[in-house]
């Protein structure tokens, strides 16, 4: 104990070594106070046997310092431990605006910062009460002895929380979800009516949103007006009022769309879905609706987030995960940061919520991202968390919710899977970045036998082949009715035999070599591996390979006919096993209780859905296989590859026009649907063609009666506010050119810069010669791909560094919001053009041939440009570093926007004088 009250007070007087690093130096605060700047390498040697160094971001410093991640006091732990759920960008600066201390700005002030905010988390903890944190000791030393560094430290720090007659709590604390409260059920809702919403209704709700003060926006007034057609009455069956609407960066179409959604709701008790394609935007409407519902409370009870189930940490795989901490001690140290988190969270969400991404970086994926719902394995009523279950209780909420905040991915398979999920379907609808719904809806009604598909349907039923832990068989969810009815335990062992026909563990190295393969699935994968390496012409490549389907190779037909075969004697007793459960559940009605029925009616539909989606499906492609293809669809193989390494072998099945499938399965059955972009339209000057192409991609096309078109130009003067450069002298295939423009623009700019590639080995290559000399000159440089950070945490920090510069690829050009001078400069190292795969090659022919290359380049540069100027204030200058832009493309960018093409040299001046006036 003496030791522990000793490291206190020595944290108190600078007596731990603190670090942090710069591009070629860095600074070791000592334990004297005294601060010295070395040489990275010295810096290395120097901090090698001195026990705990404190610092920020342990994977950062230690690629920096050119070793593996080492021991250390990492304080985004220690902030993650005292204010769990709580925002914080990981870095010193990042710490210091979390904490209420005055931000550093040179590597001397980030070593005292950080001596500073250990200091602030300690007396933090110091102060805490046994009312509002009964659990905070016990994790604190469970987590000490699994070796946790900060472990004595904290625990001393909370000493006075010991209880004085010595007895802990079970599970010493780390049982977080005991502490939650569970989810209540509620009966069925009515119908909502069928009220529309006024225009000036919409009007005076958006005045009432954006208060008095705010800045004057009749754009927006005017797009909250017009789009209250979505919300009118339904006249016809079949007829959905839908309205398409494209709003100019800044017209602030969220509470345009915000206002209207929310009287429809009140008006009508009904929900109305908002759908996203990025987890940012999600996030961003969900603060926008702050101004709707100030209250926490009233906000909780009427808004919900609503994601996919892998993105809610599962109780049960935490559960299973604590329980092996004996034997497993340093996993102690994740399992109490979550579990503090789990106690603070607000909806669980675990992927883009309130769990720091960081934190994964630092104490492992396995024990905190990893414990989200996995794949099919959800025991539903039959797990004991099932009353606390965060996914569980986000549905029930978004049944009783007046808006309810999606993705177009989980909206899509829901109608897709009607009648097999148990979710209702909105009948009121608005689709947020509308111009990503073709991406969206190619993804949900694509089908692929693939070994990893067909990994995961066995191992759903067989449980895991190579190790123990979760991976539930589906004997074990069927165990007790099963032992209760032979006619189940009759089904379900033929279902077990068949599912034997699926690929095992290690199948990926297996069908590398023909004669290894075992079974028709890897037979049949080996097969298509075979074919898809003979006809591709750069085995390298690093997108992986494809291949067309036909000409096949002989072995393939009969290898199809077998494989199609057992998958044959595989859904028939699914069904057959789905019939026996009703049965059962009919017979026992009077007996079983409510929690086994939902059980069994949960296993009926998990059962039906794989036959049908995946079992059948799969049939179906395979019985085609020498058919004349469709008209309507695309077929090809391919073999997925990463760092060299083959990860999946497949065989693909993809509508031309993915938008046809979501018009029938989405749009016709709502009332209602807005679906609205700032960059919906094409940009061809062409008006009717324009718009044809935004109901082309939306899926409007196919509906029986036209969409109202919406168009609410920008606000912002464009002429003023922004230039675009296209740089004539270049060779872009000259690395080293490349590379020094990029570096000339970013110092131009002094930072406040992102790099855009259309190839990771481009950015990796470019990356490495400009980041030095950038951040030698005070401008940091962030990468995708380079830097140990996710892309949240990425974005994260170039917004709070106005002078970093960002390198990345589509992610980063979809994902960006920075207002303000943190993002004024935009560089393209080349045209973005698709990548042409057979998939591509096919809807060319369907859509326009290269008129659909341009429209999808465009829209990728009318993003870029999107991200420039997003307020009235903001300066931006768009650059493309290919001199081969051609000029039909120019229709990306607004009107009035002057575009130049010039020397490098002349740019960079240009750009130098025209951002040089925001700083004055």
């Amino acid at each position: 104990m003496n030791r522990n009250n000793s490291a206190i007070g020595n944290l108190g007087n600078f007596i731990l070594p603190t670090i942090v690093t710069g591009p070629r130096e860095g600074i070791l605060l000592d334990t004297s106070g005294d601060i010295k700047r070395l040489s990275l390498s010295n810096l290395r040697d120097t901090i090698r046997g001195k026990g705990d160094v404190l610092l920020c971001h342990r994977p950062s410093v230690a690629k920096k310092l050119g070793i593996q991640p080492f021991p250390s006091l990492d304080l985004l732990e220690l902030f993650a431990f005292v204010h769990p759920a709580k925002s914080c960008v990981p870095t010193p600066r990042g710490l210091a605006l979390a904490l209420g201390l005055d931000p550093p700005n040179s590597l001397e002030q980030e070593a005292k910062t950080l001596t500073s905010a250990a200091r602030n988390l300690m007396a933090t903890l110091k102060s805490m009460k046994a009312k509002d944190e009964p659990d905070i000791l016990s994790i604190a030393e469970v987590m000490r002895d699994g070796q946790w560094l900060w472990g004595d430290r904290v625990c001393s720090a909370l000493a006075h929380l010991a209880d004085p007659k010595g007895q802990r709590r079970s599970r010493h604390g780390l049982d977080a979800w005991t502490r939650r409260p569970s989810w209540t059920d509620h009966p069925s809702e009515s119908p909502a009516q069928a009220n529309g919403v006024d225009p000036l209704e919409a009007r005076t709700r958006l005045h009432q949103l954006t208060g008095s003060e705010a800045e004057d926006r009749p754009e927006q007034s005017d797009y909250a007006s017009a789009v209250t057609l979505s919300f009118a009455p339904p006249i016809e069956v079949d007829r959905t009022n839908i309205v398409i609407a494209e709003a100019g960066t800044g017209v602030g179409k969220t509470l345009g769309y915000i206002a209207p959604a929310s009287i429809w709701a009140e008006k009508n008790a009904g929900a109305v879905w908002i759908s996203t394609y990025t987890k940012h935007l999600q996030r961003q409407i969900d603060t926008e609706l702050d101004k709707l519902h100030p209250d926490p409370q009233t906000k909780r009870n009427r808004v919900v987030i609503r994601k996919g189930r892998e993105n809610y940490l599962c109780f049960l795989n935490m559960e299973e995960a604590i329980s092996n901490i004996l034997r497993r001690p340093a996993t102690a140290v994740p399992l109490g940061l979550v579990s503090r988190w789990v106690a603070a969270t607000r909806d669980g969400d675990v992927i883009g919520g309130d769990f720091p991404s960081w934190l994964a970086d630092l104490v492992g994926f396995g024990n905190t991202i990893g414990l989200a719902e996995r794949r099919g394995e959800c025991t539903f009523s039959a797990c004991p968390h099932y009353n606390k279950c965060f996914i569980e209780g986000t549905i029930r909420q978004a049944r009783q919710a007046d808006i309810v905040i999606a993705n177009h991915a989980l909206v899509i398979s829901q109608a897709a899977l009607r009648g097999l999920d148990d979710d209702n379907i909105p009948t009121r609808l608005i689709f947020d970045e509308g111009h990503h719904i073709f991406d969206s809806a190619d993804s949900a009604f694509t089908t692929e036998i693939s070994g990893r598909r067909g990994a995961d349907l066995r191992r759903w039923i067989l449980g895991n082949d190579s190790r123990a832990g979760r991976g539930r068989p589906l004997a074990k969810r069927l165990k007790d009715f099963s032992e209760a009815d032979p006619f189940i335990a009759e089904a379900l062992g033929i279902v077990e035999d068949a599912a034997t026909c699926l690929p095992r563990s290690g199948w990926q190295s297996r069908i590398g070599h023909l004669g290894h393969a075992e079974g028709p699935a890897e037979t049949f994968l080996a097969l298509i591996r075979q074919q898809t390496y003979a006809r591709t012409k750069n085995v390298g490549s690093e997108y992986g390979l494809e291949t067309d389907i036909k000409p096949l190779i002989p072995e393939i037909e009969e290898a199809a006919e077998l494989f199609e075969a057992a998958l044959g004697l595989l859904s028939h007793p699914m069904k057959t096993l789905v019939k026996r459960l009703a049965d059962y559940l009919d017979r026992e009605s009077s007996s079983l209780d409510s929690s086994s029925r939902l059980r069994i009616d949960s296993l009926c539909r998990g059962i039906q859905r794989r036959a049908e989606n995946d079992v059948d499906g799969w049939r179906l492609m395979l019985v085609n296989l020498t058919a004349e293809t469709s008209n309507e669809f695309v077929e090809w193989f391919s073999v997925s590859r990463d760092n060299g390494h083959d990860i999946d072998t497949a065989m693909h099945r993809a509508w031309k026009d993915p938008t046809l499938p979501f018009a029938k399965a989405v749009i016709e059955p709502a009332h209602g649907a807005l679906i609205t972009s700032a960059t919906l339209r094409d940009g061809t000057g062409d008006n009717d063609a324009d718009w044809g192409a935004a109901e082309r991609v939306t899926g409007a096309i196919h509906l029986p009666n036209n969409p109202r078109r919406v168009l609410i130009p920008s606000a912002f003067d464009y002429e003023r506010q922004a230039r675009v450069f296209i740089i004539t002298d270049i060779p872009r295939d000259d690395t080293r050119q490349v590379a020094a423009a990029f570096r000339e623009l970013f110092f131009a700019a002094n930072g406040g810069a992102v790099g855009l590639f259309t190839a990771i080995s481009r950015l990796q290559a470019i990356h490495a010669q400009i980041a030095t000399p950038l951040e030698e000159a005070g401008i940091p440089v962030l990468a995708q791909h380079i830097d140990p950070l996710d892309t949240g945490s990425l974005i994260d920090i170039f917004r709070a560094e106005e002078n970093s510069c960002l390198l990345g690829t589509d992610a980063i050009r979809d994902g960006v919001d920075v207002p303000g001078r943190a993002l004024r400069l935009l560089v393209f190292d080349r045209v973005p053009w698709p990548r042409p795969t057979i998939l591509h090659r096919e809807r060319k022919k369907l859509f326009g041939g290269s008129n659909w290359d341009d429209r999808i380049t465009r829209l990728r540069i009318k993003q870029g440009f999107g991200r420039l100027i997003r307020h009235g204030h903001d300066k931006g200058v768009f650059v493309m570093l290919d001199s081969r832009l051609p000029s039909r493309l120019l229709g990306a960018f607004p009107q009035d926007v002057p575009v130049f093409r010039s020397g490098l040299s002349e740019a960079i001046n240009s750009i130098r004088d025209f951002l040089q006036e925001t700083r004055d």
